[in-house]
């Protein structure tokens, strides 16, 4: 019956399905290009794996244009000073980002600061 059992419980480990890390490459984003962008928060997406920021830039053309750019996540950010309500939509907001390879409207964060140069989501107090 042991026997049996051990056998009925390989097989269940066997057959389900491997792990699969949830957490995306970077390759998507161009890390050896840095681009500032300014605009209005739409909103701020507290969420897992990873946070977002839309924000409503202006094109070349005066027309508004909106981008999604990444963070880390939840955990990461709370860390370092970041919290569910740190960006209100309304707000106008400075973001350094690394763009993203295709050309779309969107990036890796690598830091924000209000339109006064002060750093957004800090442990600074």
């Amino acid at each position: 019956m042991r026997i049996l059992m051990g056998l009925a419980a390989a097989t269940l480990v066997a057959s389900a399905p491997p792990s699969v890390d949830a957490h995306h490459s970077m390759a998507m984003f161009d890390q050896t290009s840095e681009v500032v962008v300014e605009g209005t928060v739409r909103q701020f997406q507290w969420s897992n794996p990873h946070a977002y920021i839309q924000l409503v830039v202006e094109n070349e053309a005066g027309n508004p244009v909106e981008w999604s750019l990444e963070l880390g996540s939840p955990v990461y950010l709370y860390a370092r000073g970041w919290r569910p309500r740190t960006l209100r939509p309304g707000s106008e907001v400075r973001v350094r980002i690394n763009p993203l390879r295709n050309g779309s409207p969107g990036g890796a964060v690598l830091d924000v600061t209000d339109m006064d140069g002060n750093a957004v989501g800090s442990n600074r107090r």
